[in-house]
This record gives C-alpha cells, structure tokens and sequence, in this order.
C-alpha cells in the first residue's frame, strides 16, 4: 500500500497565451513530498512557462497554483540572470538573499565547490556560460527546499558535473520538477513523467523508459478512435448525401451528429518532425589531421594530434569545458590556426557546422523569408520541397511561419537554425553541443537522420544517450594537450578509461615488484612482444568491409519489405525482429571493425 505523502503544490485550470492561440489550455497538475518529476515536451510548447508559473515567477491569464503553508521552493531558470561586474562571491551572495536568506555562508561555497568553481574572486563576465548557471545552481541545490523547479539544468555542463549531480538529485530528499532533455538523466533520476502537448497535460507514472512505452500505447488508443471516428464520418456522410431532410427530429439528430463528426478535431496530430537525408556527392579524400598542436600561452590544449577521418565516422569528443574541444573544430574549419601541424581537407568537402553560439538573427525577420533566402525549393530523397514545406517538417506550423524570429523559443531558434544547417546539403557534418536546447522530439529525428547520412559526422556533446546512440568512436580530452582514442561511445569509453586506469596500476605495483627482482637477479627487463594479426584476424580484416557493406543491404531489403507490408500485421512483426537481429549483428561487426582497424594502425607504426 502507497503511503500518503503531503502535497506540497497544486496547480488547477492554468490558462497562458501569447498569441491568439492558446499556450497552455486547464492544466492541472500537483507535486507531492519527495516527487521527481520530469517536464517534457516540443520545444515552444509552454514547458519553460509553466515551470515560471509554478515558480510563481509569472501570472498564469487564469487558473492559480497554491502551495501547502511553509512549503519552501528554489527556482533555477534556464538562463540565470547575472551581474558582469559582480565577482562570484558577491553573485553567490545577492542568488542566497532570494532563495534562503538564512543560510550559512560555508553551506553554499561547498557547494560551489562541488560544482567545480573554486575562484570566488573572478568576475562573472569572466565566466564561461556553462560555469555562470553553475554559480546558479551551487545556491538554489544549497538551499535544501521542499521543492527544486530546475530549467535544463545539465545544460552547458561537462560530463563530471552531470554525473554528480545525477547522484544528488535521486538522493535528494525534496521534491524536483524539471525541465531536461537529456534522457540518462530523465531516465534515472525522475519517477514520474509530465508532457505537454497541444496545450494540454500528460502524465506517466513511471521513468523515462517507462514513458516510451506508455505514449506508444497512448498515441495506437487515439490513432484506433480516430480510424473508429473516420469510419463513422463516412457513414454519416453517405447518408447525408442521400438527401436526408431535417423534417423529423430523428432526422434533425442525425444531421447534427454528422455536423459534430465533420467538426471535431483529430485525436492525435501528426505532428512529428522529419527530415529526409541532404547531402552532396563525397570523394574518398575527407580530413586528415596530422601532428597537430595548438597552445594559448602556457596553457597547451593539442599536443601532436593525427587522425584521418573517414566517409561513415561517427565520432564524439569528450572533455571538460574550456579542455580545447571547440577550438579543435574551429581548427578543422579553417577558423584557428594551429600552432604546428596541419589539417587536409578533401576537395569534395562541403561542412555543415551547427555551432553551440547563439546565432545572429534578425529579431524582425519572418520565419518563411529567412528559410526563403537560403532555399525556395530543397531536393531530398523524399523528393522536392519548397521553404515552407521544409518548415512544416521541422515542426514549424503554417501560424509559425510569418511570426518574427524573435518570438521564437530558444529551442525553436535552435530548430530552425539545424533545419538552416541541414538544407545547405553538406556531406560532412560537425556538431559542437547539438543537443542544448532541443528538445527530445527533435533529437530523436535527428538521430535517425544521421543514421542514413551518408557522410562523416563529428558531434562534440555532453549528452551521454546521444553519444552512446551515434558514435562508434570517441576522442578524449585526458589533459595536457592529450586526445586519446577510444572504440565505441560514451560508456564504451568511461570502461575503457577505468579499465586503462586500474591496468596502469596493476602494472605498476608490478614494475616495482620486477624492479626489485631485477636488482636481486641481474635478470634483463621482458622484451616487449611484436603486435601483429592472427591468421584468422587477417582474414577477418579483408572481408570485414564487404561483410558490413552486406549486412547494410540486408537491412534496406527487409525496411523495404516492412513498407510493403503495413497492413500484415503478423507479417510486419517478423520483419521487425529481422531487422532488429540484422542491426545487432552490425553493431557488432562495426565494433569489431574498429577492433582491427585500430591493430592495423599499431602494427603500421612499428614499422
């Protein structure tokens, strides 16, 4: 049996609009004691508004939200307002004065220490972005309220930092409702899931995990009564066709209800985004980085970088911010100079670069003119689409389209500047943070759209699930000007580190153990062994290609097969479970493929 907790906030009939259409449309919500609460929804949808309201930072235009007598609350904005001028410390002092007056001032250092920021003396106009939330964070985490309502919190952060504070919130004795769409994040720390969706209020009792399949069977209920609903329009119109007359009140019924059925709006909108596969031809030359090295003052950040970058690479670049991660690419785009080494580019080359900066937009520019002025027509494997076609696929509604850039969300500028970067059809692609600011929906499609992108990707991210879920190669910023290579993703390369880690070790203890038998025996250090392939792993090597290329068309057969048949259901379940074994057995084959191009680079370099 459930025990009874204490609410500590409810809000009833919230009503928001901006514009003549309704934001937000009787939501109704409550949080109880200890509640994790995850807000989700596409970006422009009112996720950031209703967060305000529950805050009590904005008025709802009716509806009210109260809370339980003493409750107490600290509010995390998605962009914290600062002072340039003001220091850390002094910052820190005026955030603790709204949100807990009374706390000691050795309660919030700690906490920014936590946090990574230990100059209490530095200027806040000195500070990265990413490090001013911290500040922001630091004191409303320090403030212990019942309830912490947190805008995108992980956000600008490095992997540490998201890491840390995963922990602290799951054990975190209040209450949190917040807004992220980092889904390792939503998966694991929240229990409960809100959705906003055309104005109205979702609710999923469960995780992340549990809220995919819950909306799958959500939106199958809808879709069946609206096939239900089609069905019943049609009858209703055969019979209004053949000449019935509002004589009777039998008939006068009827002919409502068919006006009713006429009238009524779509259950479910389909209203998700999509994007078909832009690209321009690729020759085999693409990048290569040889012996790159890039210092500012004695700080070095590159020391001796080489890779070549192929056609198919998907690769992640990890580090902590300011490690040198965003001047690597500016060096790839010819933006920096490095210091010495250089970077070829092939001649067929053509970068899309989304970078994490806020573009330089036009607050009065239209929507429909800005997409108009990079292309009027965009050819795509789906076929040709004109701007506002283009615009509709990305989310961006007919009403959307005449509205000045600077009525946008932020994640709908973001939207609009990717689908901006996309519609150039570049045939490598470059992503520094792509995933702050958009939302799920549109990760979600962009993922699948760098699945069939038949072109290099390079992805600089914090966000765990995107890297995990794209890239079967990791570039590591370990320090010192130090980029190490891992096979794999993510949580492929955190094992790796650990493992590295606690070899080294190993090895050391042991070193100190052979060097004192050395000085016993006289005995010469071991040799160290030759890499070289097995006989198997040479075959295995020479045919790996062929056998990826292979499987990749087994795998377009069977999507084709699955689109013949829709409508055999029994039929589409067993394509579904092919495909599924046939991607497994490439991810294994690409992650093998990694395995042995790496030897072969190793047995290469000791020749």
């Amino acid at each position: 049996m459930r025990k009874e907790t204490m609410i500590l906030v409810n809000a009833d009939k919230i009503n928001k609009s901006y514009t003549e259409k309704p934001l937000l449309s009787d939501i109704s919500l409550s949080i109880h004691e200890g509640e994790k609460i995850g807000l989700i929804g596409v970006n422009g949808t009112g996720k950031s508004t209703l967060l305000r309201i529950i805050a009590g930072e904005e008025e709802p235009d009716s509806g009210r939200v109260v809370y339980t007598n003493d409750v107490t609350k600290a509010y995390l904005p998605q962009h914290p307002d600062y002072d340039a001028d003001l220091t850390v410390n002094e910052q820190a002092e005026k955030y603790i004065a709204q949100t807990a007056p009374d706390m000691p001032d050795f309660t919030w250092r700690s906490m920014l220490t936590k946090l990574g920021i230990r100059d209490f003396d530095a200027k806040m106009g000195e500070l990265s972005g990413g490090q001013r939330k911290r500040v922001a964070m630091a004191c409303v985490l320090a403030s212990q309220a019942d309830l912490l309502i947190l805008d995108e919190p992980t956000n600008h952060m490095d992997n540490d930092v998201i890491a840390w504070l995963e922990d602290f919130l799951v054990r975190y004795r209040g209450a949190v409702f917040m807004i992220t769409h980092d889904r390792y994040f939503l998966d694991r720390v929240t229990k409960k899931i809100f959705e906003i969706d055309g104005g109205s209020l979702y609710t999923y009792e469960g995780n992340y995990d549990y809220y995919l399949e819950a909306k799958a069977a959500r939106e199958e209920m809808a879709l069946a009564s609206e096939r239900k609903r089609a069905a019943l329009y049609k009858k209703e119109l055969a019979w209004i066709r053949r000449g019935a007359r509002a004589r009777s009140t039998k008939a006068k019924s009827h002919i409502e209800r068919f006006e009713e059925l006429r009238d009524s709006k779509l259950i479910i909108e389909d209203s998700s985004l999509s994007i078909g596969t832009l690209s321009s031809r690729l020759g085999k030359k693409i990048i290569e980085i040889s012996h790159l090295s890039k210092s500012y003052g004695d700080r070095t950040l590159i020391r001796d970088f080489s890779y070549t970058v192929l056609r198919r690479d998907r690769i992640g670049i990890i580090g902590d911010n300011g490690c040198g991660k965003t001047t690597l690419l500016k060096m790839i785009l010819g933006e920096v100079k490095p210091d010495s080494g250089s970077i070829e580019i092939g001649q067929t080359v053509k970068i899309g670069y989304f970078s994490q900066d806020t573009q330089v937009w036009d607050p009065n520019q239209r929507v429909i003119k800005y997409v108009e002025g990079i292309s009027d027509n965009v050819r795509t494997k789906d076929g040709s689409f004109s701007a506002s076609q283009m615009l509709e696929r990305f989310l961006f509604p007919a009403a959307k389209h005449s509205v000045p850039i600077g009525r946008l969300s932020g994640g709908e500028k973001r939207r609009l500047y990717l689908l901006s970067v996309l519609m150039q059809a570049p045939n490598v692609l470059i992503f520094d943070e792509p995933t702050n600011d958009l939302d799920i929906a549109t990760l979600t499609v962009l993922e699948d759209y760098l699945d069939d992108f038949d072109g290099a990707v390079i992805i600089v991210s914090h966000d765990r699930y995107f890297l995990d879920r794209l890239c079967f190669r990791t570039f590591a910023f370990e320090g010192g000007g130090t980029i190490r290579q891992y096979p794999g993703g993510y949580t492929d390369t955190v094992k790796a580190r650990e493992l590295r880690a606690l070899e080294e070790e190993l090895n050391e203890k042991s070193g100190d153990r052979i060097s004192g038998a050395q000085k016993t025996s006289g005995d010469r250090p071991p040799r160290q062994k030759k890499l070289k392939f097995t006989y198997m792993e040479q075959k295995e090597f020479e045919t790996i290609d062929d056998d990826i290329a292979a499987l990749e068309a087994k795998i377009r057969e069977t999507e084709e097969e699955m689109a013949g048949a829709a409508k055999d259901y029994v039929r589409l379940q067993e394509l579904d479970e092919k495909r599924r074994e046939l991607n497994t057995q490439l991810e294994e084959k690409t992650e093998r493929w990694v395995y042995l191009n790496d030897l072969a680079e190793q047995i290469a370099a000791q020749k």
